[in-house]
């Protein structure tokens, strides 16, 4: 990634304790992405003021309006109480142009609060702090990462412009599973629609079948096994997925060209080698 071309202005995080009012009507000078990761606040998204709780990603274009409400919200006990924490980064360049480009992007997705999302804002706005910092390009990296991550979440919204958002939610189910024995019926209930619609979804998406996808996650997870642990060749198949050893062996067969065995065997070789 070239730096010149991509500038992280601002990175950092905000805890509101007490009620706070930002208003820009001319909309700001800069691409922003900001997370809400605890308490809740509200902000403008076309032309009226929405909830935003632990979770939501925010993404505002230059010139956009962008305004930003806290207010005092009641308690269980009755009471009323501020609290608002968030990470934000504010960008420019044409990398971050050309990136912002590549999808039609709401300004509003839900996103997983997982190390991978909240790490990369965590550590972005770190190498910003830095007094002295003779690697800038460390947080540049760290903000691609956060930007590929921000589009596979994005492939998930259930949003018209991206139709093929239940087959990625099954491709993600699959990859979470696979090590486990599911169904069909497993797969196509975890989004709520058919066995035959769910297929149809998937095939259309991946040019595959669920079948056959599941199957290539399973011998993956199986040969990374069977090169870098100490599982035994039964063990290894059974904890990929597969309901057998001698199915597993004829798959395995089939697609690496040797038995389970016979490339434990070579991969080792090739290691003392």
């Amino acid at each position: 990634m070239d730096h010149l071309n991509l500038q992280i202005l601002l990175a950092g995080y905000s805890v509101h304790r007490k009620p706070f009012h930002s208003y820009q009507p001319d909309g700001l000078d800069s691409h922003l992405i900001r997370l809400q990761t605890a308490g809740r606040c509200r902000a403008r998204l076309s032309g009226r003021l929405e909830l935003l709780e632990p979770g939501d990603l925010l993404l505002v274009e230059p010139g956009e309006s962008y305004e930003l409400k806290i207010e005092a919200e009641p308690t269980p006990l009755g009471e009323t109480a501020v609290n608002s924490g968030d990470y934000h980064i504010f960008l420019a360049g044409e990398w971050v142009e050309a990136w912002w480009k590549k999808h039609v992007r709401p300004k509003k997705i839900k996103v997983p609060l997982s190390e991978g999302i909240v790490g990369a804002f965590r550590q972005i706005m770190l190498e910003q702090q830095r007094i002295s910092n003779p690697s800038p390009e460390i947080a540049e990296y760290y903000l691609k990462i956060l930007c590929m991550d921000i589009d596979r979440n994005l492939l998930q919204q259930p949003l018209p412009a991206f139709p093929t958002y239940l087959a990625h939610r099954i491709k993600t189910y699959i990859e979470e599973n696979a090590a486990s024995s599911f169904k069909l019926e497993d797969a196509a209930s975890h989004v709520g629609v058919s066995v035959s619609r769910a297929v149809h979804l998937f095939k259309e998406a991946f040019d595959t079948s669920i079948i056959q996808y599941t199957l290539e996650v399973r011998l993956n997870m199986a040969r990374e096994r069977i090169i870098f642990s100490p599982l035994t060749l039964e063990h290894v198949a059974e904890s990929s997925g597969f309901p057998s050893y001698n199915y597993f062996h004829r798959v395995f067969r089939k697609r690496y060209g040797m038995s389970p065995k016979q490339f434990r065997q070579t991969a080792r070789n090739t290691e003392v080698t």
